[in-house]
């Protein structure tokens, strides 16, 4: 099983963000011309589809990835421009559909686009990130279920601190802060029991940082689709 430190060197939208996130994003574009980028929403993605082939995601016309997106992984946020968009991804490579959806994209907002649910049923789950700087020496965490039949979860650390609590498939909690510079186990629990679905232990999260951890896989599954945990650095603040 990969590390947490292993998962983490996959997190995304760290480019800037203290100019993206302090200012309107065009003021963080200029070039020497005085040319001023529209402005431009941004769209993180993650694949949590356990039975799914390695994906290519489309804002159409245009891909967005550069590496095929296995299961478990996603990419960075990336600009995309406003208003109604179809979202769609197809197995890496090909244009063989898995599925797609319309988004609402808004100019200088942050959106998280996931792949969840088996072949069949699969679903594209549409989030806006509402991500503010955390306090000094604080970081912020948020809940993601993604897994169809785990039923409803908490997060919780191994000081039974709640986080999340309460959140159905598809759902997705608010962010909360959490003391930063700390090493925790975080657990994912069946809504209001200790029974543990996955955790992640020894996540070290850092102050100024946003996280999301998501719940993935299947709950009847005993190999590579059974459920797990993985976790993703939305934003940086340095």
């Amino acid at each position: 099983m990969k590390t947490v430190q292993q998962k983490l060197t996959r997190r995304a939208g760290i480019i800037g963000m203290v100019c993206l996130l302090a200012a309107t994003l065009s003021s963080c574009l200029k070039d020497h011309n005085n040319y001023v980028q529209p402005p431009v929403a941004l769209v993180s993605v993650i694949n949590a589809s356990p039975d799914s082939d390695p994906v290519d995601f489309y804002l159409e016309p245009n891909r967005a990835n550069t590496f095929p997106i296995r299961y478990g992984h996603g990419i960075d946020y990336v600009n995309a421009y406003p208003g109604k968009r179809t979202a769609t991804f197809y197995v890496s490579g090909t244009k063989q559909k898995v599925a797609a959806d319309t988004i609402d994209l808004t100019a200088n907002k942050l959106y998280s686009v996931y792949l969840a649910n088996t072949a069949g049923k699969r679903d594209v789950i549409f989030v806006a990130d509402s991500i503010v700087q955390p306090a000094a020496g604080m970081a912020s965490i948020r809940l993601a279920n993604l897994s169809a039949d785990a039923g409803t979860v908490d997060l919780v650390t191994s000081k039974d601190s709640v986080l999340a609590s309460n959140k159905a498939y598809k759902q997705v909690s608010d962010f909360v802060t959490i003391k930063g510079n700390v090493t925790y186990t975080l657990n994912i629990r069946q809504k209001g029991t200790t029974t543990v679905l996955a955790s992640l232990t020894n996540v070290n999260l850092r102050a100024g940082s946003v996280y999301t951890v998501w719940l993935q896989g299947i709950k009847a599954a005993t190999d590579d689709k059974k459920l797990s945990a993985d976790i993703q650095t939305n934003v940086f603040y340095y």
